[in-house]
């Protein structure tokens, strides 16, 4: 680099200001080989379904709520109130390729004691567009993980319509733990 490029680039940045550190996790599949062969072990053992889909209307939104889980929860998660942990980006994916992406997410979040997620699927104009299809198929996949305990429309300014919030179950290991840290408060 010259040193008058190095001064003009010097000047460019001179009133810019250094980004806020994000606390979110943004997965991506593992590179390495031997991560990269488990991953493939792993998704033999997927049981999410391509099988014939009935594509949610556009004014429909992706909520879902499993048995017992508070409605408090819920409103938390629907007005953005938990922090999310990790984010999944399915933009622009072939619908096998994101149901592999979902499935090693989940597994990776129920194994790193994530509970909040939030997964960007795209919203389509029109109703069997791409991604209306994947936002229909994830609607069904998520259902079928036993460690989902709800999902429903990110706010606007997390992608709206296009994304949505996952709260995972509690793991054994963070149960224990609130169940001691309770116990000793009670004494």
């Amino acid at each position: 680099m010259n040193p008058d490029d190095k001064s003009f680039f010097l000047d460019a940045m001179e009133d810019v200001q250094p980004l806020k550190r994000c606390a979110d996790i943004h997965w991506q599949p593992s590179r390495n080989t031997r991560a990269r062969e488990e991953v493939d072990n792993e998704q033999l053992d997927n049981f999410l379904t391509l099988d014939f889909l009935d594509v949610l209307p556009l004014e429909e939104p992706l909520v879902f709520r499993r048995e017992g889980v508070q409605q408090g929860v819920i409103d938390k998660l629907r007005t953005g109130k938990y922090a999310r942990q990790a984010s999944l980006n399915l933009l622009r994916q072939p619908a096998e390729r994101c149901r592999q992406m979902l499935y090693s997410f989940i597994r990776q979040a129920g194994r790193d004691g994530l509970r909040n997620l939030i997964i960007i699927h795209g919203k389509g104009r029109e109703q069997n567009s791409h991604p209306n299809v994947v936002r229909s198929y994830l609607a069904r996949w998520l259902t079928e993980f036993e460690d989902v305990q709800a999902f429903c429309v990110a706010l606007p300014h997390h992608g709206g319509s296009g994304a949505c919030y996952v709260s995972l179950r509690k793991s054994d290991e963070a149960k224990q733990e609130n169940w001691e840290r309770h116990a000793k408060r009670s004494r």
